[in-house]
């Protein structure tokens, strides 16, 4: 198990590299989460414990890499969002300004 949790963990550092491209707090800050998670489950034994946090961890990478699409600043002040092709059939959720406004300080 130990070669899956290493592709697992490679698999979603390689999706917050490609969906937060360009945007270091981003990648900094996921990158520290995924490894605390896998940390904080160094010691699981338990196959079924062990299936349902590789699942976990896979359906993270998914959501990651297909779900999100990171909109950026355009220098007229309003934002941008380029979907990928992985994106493809997915809908769109645009987040209310007062968010984006937030999340931008």
């Amino acid at each position: 198990m130990g070669s899956e949790a290493l592709r697992a963990y490679k698999s979603l550092l390689r999706a917050t590299r490609t969906t937060f491209d360009g945007d270091t707090l981003m990648l900094r800050e996921s990158a520290a989460e995924i490894r605390k998670k896998f940390e904080e489950n160094r010691n699981v034994t338990s196959a079924a414990d062990l299936t349902r946090l590789l699942d976990e961890a896979r359906e993270a990478s998914h959501f990651i890499s297909n779900m999100i699409v990171q909109a950026k600043l355009t220098d007229r002040g309003g934002y941008e969002v380029k979907p990928g092709k992985d994106h493809a059939g997915a809908t769109l959720e645009v987040p209310s300004e007062a968010l984006l406004k937030n999340s931008a300080s």
